[in-house]
């Protein structure tokens, strides 16, 4: 049979809790330090941009954290999401491997950002927030957010990446519709905005400046919460959804995955596949090769520091140890919109030093290289950063290929490319080209990272 086949649980195996890898780490991850005192971190400190529930699970050491009632409600709509054996992409390729793949581009919002955005949104009306404010890249958290918002009856202001606010308007207009409001940035709304426009009127934006701009507004505003689409634990935990039922999943299929990959920005995507598989290989499972793909322009995993920097460009959050680029680094403006931020999840940083996962950089050509190949052999445009994760896979399977071994690839293809046509049609007009950072900025910018002793 050399069609694709897709394995669909029942609605009732959406998963009932949230995993957390801190539970099953053979140690866990450096502090977060205030950047006043150097000291950990209390609740009170983050109490400014969160509800405390969201706090209590950033801070969780249980393996479970149950999903509410409510969350798993909407999360009916689309989840459990398919598992597709990817035959004829298979075919094409003519490796012994197989490759499958977890497609999170069927919620509404058309990404895996929904897993995380209902749930803080949920937490977020549990404790009276009308307002909150985030960042985007590319806009899939931007969008996610924004339908959640709607749900909840919560109104969203949305600080959008410049050189995405431009290369995107559908993204920009799918918040709109769902009700939020959605801001280039740099902008002039904020203190933090209008320091880097003083710098340079024509700044392409980074996502180290949105989030600045929209941690200004909600600390300076009671009435108004915080919210990130990746990187902080809790955030992970929440997409942990994904691998969770991609595992039942398989169990149909018959099949165990020897190599997982993901693209990776924060962090957040990955995780959410990585994670439960990860949890059980820690527990004494079965030991698999784990890949993290980002991109050669922003290569924090793969280029970065592992050090103690701050999330964001005007210094308002506090101090995490994550691999990172610099929080003043600004990648070019390469169309993986959602993969341009400095710095990675502290939780996969952690795991990256800890020797549990390997990394690798890609150039922009070469990913739509493969998201093209991609697409017309399983007929699934992916988003510009899922195209990482594609040439992770497909790189996977030629390896299999030459080797003649018969191994079980499984990916997370985390988005659709629907909104990214710009993207596609540059490529096929040949004006997509591999941008590169200028290794001055790097230098200077991880020259400035905060001085911080050793623990």
């Amino acid at each position: 049979m050399n069609d694709t086949v897709k394995y669909v649980l029942d609605e009732s195996r959406i998963p009932k809790h949230w995993y957390n890898l801190m539970a099953d780490l053979p140690s866990p991850p450096p502090p977060v330090l205030h950047p006043g005192t150097m000291q950990p971190i209390g609740p009170n400190d983050l109490a400014p941009l969160f509800p405390m529930a969201l706090i209590e699970q950033e801070v969780s050491t249980a393996r479970e954290i149950e999903i509410p009632g409510p969350v798993r409600e909407i999360y009916r709509q689309w989840r459990p999401s398919p598992l597709y054996r990817a035959r004829r992409l298979e075919k094409v390729l003519q490796t012994p491997a197989k490759i499958y793949y977890k497609y999170e581009g069927v919620s509404p919002a058309g990404s895996h950002k929904p897993n995380t955005a209902v749930a803080q949104a949920f937490y977020n009306r549990e404790s009276g927030i009308k307002k909150i404010t985030t960042e985007t890249g590319a806009g899939q958290w931007g969008s996610a957010l924004a339908f959640a918002g709607a749900l909840f009856g919560i109104e969203i202001k949305v600080f959008m990446v410049r050189v995405s606010y431009n290369q995107k308007p559908y993204r920009r207009a799918l918040m709109e519709t769902y009700g939020a409001q959605c801001i280039a940035s740099p902008s002039d709304q904020t203190n933090s905005g209008r320091a880097i426009l003083a710098q340079k009127k024509d700044h392409p934006g980074s996502l180290g400046i949105a989030i600045s701009e929209a941690v200004e507004v909600a600390a300076t505003h009671d009435d108004t919460k915080y919210a990130l689409g990746s990187v902080l634990n809790h955030v992970l935990t929440h997409q942990t959804v994904v691998g969770q039922e991609a595992m039942a999943q398989l169990e149909m299929a018959g099949d165990d995955p020897d190599v997982l990959v993901g693209c990776t920005g924060g962090g957040s995507n990955f995780a959410g596949l990585v994670f439960p598989f990860l949890g059980a290989q820690l527990r004494g499972g079965k030991k698999r090769r784990i890949v993290a793909i980002e991109p050669s322009a922003c290569p924090s995993l793969t280029r970065g520091k592992y050090a103690y920097d701050f999330g964001d460009t005007a210094h308002l959050t506090p101090l995490v140890k994550m691999h990172t680029l610099g929080s003043t680094f600004t990648p070019p403006g390469f169309h993986a919109g959602g993969l341009r931020y400095h710095g990675m999840s502290p939780l996969v940083s952690h795991c990256k030093q800890l020797g549990l996962l390997e990394a690798r950089a890609y150039r922009q050509k070469e990913v739509f290289d493969a998201g093209v190949q991609f697409a017309r052999a399983e007929g699934i445009l992916p988003a510009p950063e899922a195209n990482h994760a594609v040439k992770g896979a497909i790189d996977e399977a030629l390896r299999c290929k030459q080797e003649g071994k018969s191994q079980v690839i499984l990916f997370n293809l985390c988005g659709h490319g629907h909104f990214d046509m710009q993207a596609y049609m540059d490529y096929f007009s040949g004006k997509l080209v591999d941008l590169e950072y200028d290794e001055s900025e790097l230098a200077m910018a991880l020259a400035g990272l905060p001085s911080v002793k050793a623990a």
